[in-house]
C-alpha cells in the first residue's frame, strides 16, 4: 500500500469525519509545532543524559562497564514498557491532560535519579525515567492528529527534528556540565525543566478529545489486529528496531572508545560529539518533505546504506578525529532519515489508530535500543571497537535483507 493510496483513503472519509479533522487541522499553528518540538527534545533528552556519563557513574558507584550498561539498558527498556502502557491511551484519553500527568511523574523520577545512593536505587530511577518518557510518543501522534494530510510529513519531520536534537544535545549538555559540576546536577535541572514543560503544555496546547472509547485490554486486542493487518507497520517496526539497536550500541560505547589511545578524552569531549550528530536533526524537515513528495519507503533504503557505510567509516578511520566525526555525522543522518520515513509511513495508515500504531513502532524501537545499549557494552568489553562496529554492520545488512524481502513478497508495501 503506497502513501498516496493511504492519503486518498483519508480524504475519502465521510463528510462529518473529514469536516471534524479539517477543523482540528486548522487549529495547529507554528507556535504549537515549536512547543511540541522543544518538548519532545527536552523529554527524550532525559534518556540520553547518561551516555557520556557512564564512565563517571561507573567510577562513582564502583561498578563494571557491563553493569553500568545495564543501567542504560533499563532506561531504554523502561521507555518501551511505558509506551506499551501509556501511548495507546492517546487514542482514548484527553491528550493534553495525559501529557501533563506524565511530565509530573517524570520530574519525580529525575529527582530520584539525582539523589541515588546505591546501584539498585540508580537502576530503579533510571527505569522510571524511561517509563515516563512515553510522553514523547503521546505528543507526536497529537501533532499528526492536528496536522493536515498534505503537511503530515513536514510536521512529523519538524517535531522529530526536535526529538533528535534533544537526543544529541543531551549528550553535549550532560558531558560538559557533568565534567564541570558533577552528574547529579544534570538530573536536578532536568527535573525542574519537566515541571516547566507541564505548565507550558497545559497553557499552550489545545484540548484534544479522544476518538475512541475502549478499555486498555480492548486497545491491546485491537493493536494485535493492527499488527496482523498492516504489513507497512510490521516492516517499519522491524527496520526501526534495527536502526536504533545499532545507534545505541555506538553511543553507549563512544565514551569508552574516547578514553583509549590515541584520544584519552573524558565525558566533556564525548558530549561534544552530540553537536556533530546534530546535523541529522537539521535534515529532518527536509527528509519529511521528501517523504511527502516521493514516498517514504524509498528514503529508507538510502538510510540503510548511509548507516551501514557510517559503521565502515567508524571502523577503518575512527581512530582519526576527522574519520570519527564523519562517521558520527553519517550515522545520525542515516538513522534520523530512517526514523522520520518510517513514522511518516505508519501515520498515514489509519488516523483513528495513530497512537496504537506509534506504540507498536516505538516499543520495538526502544526494546531494540535497550538490547543495543547492553550488547554494545558487552562487545566493547570483549572485542573492543571492532565488536561494536561489527555489530552495527551486521544489523544494517540484516535491515537491507528485510527491506528487499518485504518488497518481493506478494501484497508487500510499495515504495
Amino acid at each position: 500500500m503506497t502513501e498516496i493510496s493511504v492519503d486518498s483513503r483519508v480524504h475519502n472519509d465521510p463528510p462529518e469525519k473529514g469536516d471534524s479533522r479539517a477543523r482540528e487541522a486548522a487549529e495547529i499553528r507554528p507556535a504549537h509545532v515549536w512547543l511540541m518540538a522543544f518538548s519532545v527534545g527536552a523529554i527524550v533528552a532525559n534518556i540520553y543524559y547518561i551516555q557520556p556519563l557512564l564512565s563517571t557513574i561507573a567510577t562513582a558507584f564502583r561498578i563494571s562497564v557491563p553493569q553500568v550498561g545495564i543501567v542504560a539498558m533499563l532506561t531504554q527498556f523502561g521507555a518501551a514498557l511505558g509506551m506499551l502502557f501509556f501511548v495507546p491511551l492517546g487514542d482514548t484519553k484527553e491528550r493534553r491532560r495525559l501529557i501533563v500527568s506524565l511530565l509530573l511523574a517524570e520530574s519525580l523520577c529525575l529527582a530520584l535519579m539525582a539523589s541515588a545512593q546505591n546501584f539498585v536505587w540508580l537502576a530503579l530511577a533510571s527505569f522510571g525515567i524511561g517509563i515516563t518518557t512515553a510522553t514523547v510518543h503521546v505528543i507526536v501522534p497529537f501533532a499528526t492528529h492536528l496536522a493536515s494530510a498534505a503537511r503530515r510529513g513536514a510536521t512529523v519531520g519538524a517535531i522529530l527534528g526536535g526529538l533528535l536534537l534533544g537526543i544529541l544535545l543531551a549528550r553535549t549538555f550532560s558531558g560538559l556540565l557533568g565534567a564541570w559540576v558533577g552528574w547529579r546536577a544534570i538530573y536536578w535541572l532536568a527535573s525542574a525543566l519537566m515541571l516547566l514543560l507541564a505548565v507550558l503544555i497545559r497553557t499552550g496546547l489545545p484540548v484534544s478529545k479522544p476518538e475512541l472509547k475502549l478499555s486498555w485490554p480492548s486497545l491491546m486486542r485491537s493493536t494485535v489486529v493492527l499488527i496482523r493487518n498492516e504489513p507497512v507497520l510490521r516492516e517499519a517496526a522491524t527496520l526501526g528496531a534495527i536502526f536504533f539497536c545499532a545507534f545505541n550500541a555506538f553511543w553507549t560505547t563512544l565514551v569508552f572508545f574516547l578514553e583509549t589511545p590515541p584520544y584519552h578524552y573524558g565525558s566533556a569531549v564525548a558530549g561534544l560529539f552530540g553537536l556533530v550528530g546534530a546535523v541529522g536533526a537539521v535534515f529532518a524537515p527536509f527528509i519529511g518533505r521528501m517523504a511527502d513528495r516521493y514516498g517514504a519507503r524509498r528514503n529508507i533504503l538510502i538510510s540503510l546504506i548511509v548507516t551501514l557505510f557510517s559503521f565502515v567509516v567508524l571502523y577503518f578511520v575512527g581512530k582519526h578525529m576527522s574519520g570519527l566525526i564523519a562517521g558520527v555525522a553519517l550515522l545520525d543522518i542515516g538513522v534520523q532519515s530512517g526514523h522520520v520515513s518510517n513514522q511518516t509511513r505508519i501515520y498515514g495508515l489509519q488516523p483513528e489508530a495513530r497512537s496504537r500504531m506509534n506504540m507498536v513502532y516505538m516499543v520495538c524501537y526502544f526494546s531494540a535500543g535497550a538490547v543495543g545499549s547492553y550488547a554494545g557494552s558487552v562487545l566493547w568489553h570483549r572485542f573492543g571497537w571492532a565488536g561494536v562496529c561489527g555489530l552495527g554492520c551486521v544489523l544494517l545488512l540484516v535491515g537491507c535483507g528485510v527491506y528487499f524481502l518485504s518488497g518481493w513478497k506478494d501484497g508487500a508495501p510499495e515504495p
